[in-house]
């Protein structure tokens, strides 16, 4: 039986080189494409592909949102981020979400095809120089002796945060950042929650300490 994929990036010419890729494989069949979160996790929802290829900066809704909302609408639908970011804050952040696997663009084609099998098998895929970030972050919880590790902001969230601080409202920054007002309202919310804050003077104080704004 085929492995149903869904390509999900905002770049036509990405999405076209990874179809022609993919319908290459024997075992392999794309099912469906989207331009940004959002259509993805409809899609997902009228499709129910077996993984997903996900890309994290996109308009709209990212990547790390659509994960998350992918994964209540299609439990049993596997994420796998394909991405130019290889960031800490994006690696956890995207497993946080829901994803299986965590794969560069600069990666090979034959990373890439393995990857989508081995997510497909419910299995964890992480690039190699990626697995170095899990292992680096476990082994700072057991010298801090945390349970699990520390969730710093994604560099979106740092902007988002940022503009907040300054004072910009949240259609504002919504046009600042080319995101839509909902998006820009849900980043404030996970913000507000992650880091305990309450109102925009504790968002100012705490920009201030982490020299968001001067």
């Amino acid at each position: 039986m085929s492995i149903r994929l869904l390509l999900v990036d905002d770049h036509e010419i990405v999405r076209a080189g990874l179809r022609a890729l993919l319908q290459r494989q024997p075992d392999m069949e794309v099912v469906g494409e989207a331009s940004d979160g959002a259509e993805a996790v409809w899609q997902v929802s009228q499709l129910r592909p077996d993984v997903v290829l996900l890309d994290i900066t996109m308009p709209d809704m990212d990547g790390i949102e659509a994960a998350r909302q992918i994964r209540a609408v299609a439990p049993e639908t596997h994420i796998l981020a394909l991405t130019i970011h290889e960031e800490e804050a994006y690696f956890f952040e995207m497993l946080n979400a829901g994803a299986e696997g965590y794969i560069p663009k600069r990666a090979s084609p034959e990373d890439l095809v393995q990857a989508i099998r081995v997510v497909a098998r419910g299995e964890v895929y992480l690039y190699p120089t990626l697995a170095g970030l899990l292992v680096r972050g476990y082994l700072r919880c057991l010298q801090a002796g945390q349970a699990e590790p520390e969730q710093p902001l994604t560099p979106r969230q740092q902007e988002v945060l940022r503009l907040l601080a300054e004072g910009l409202t949240s259609r504002e920054i919504a046009e600042r950042l080319g995101l839509s007002v909902k998006t820009v309202e849900h980043h404030r919310e996970n913000i507000m929650e992650r880091l305990g804050l309450r109102t925009r003077a504790d968002l100012i104080r705490y920009a201030l300490q982490k020299g968001l704004i001067s």
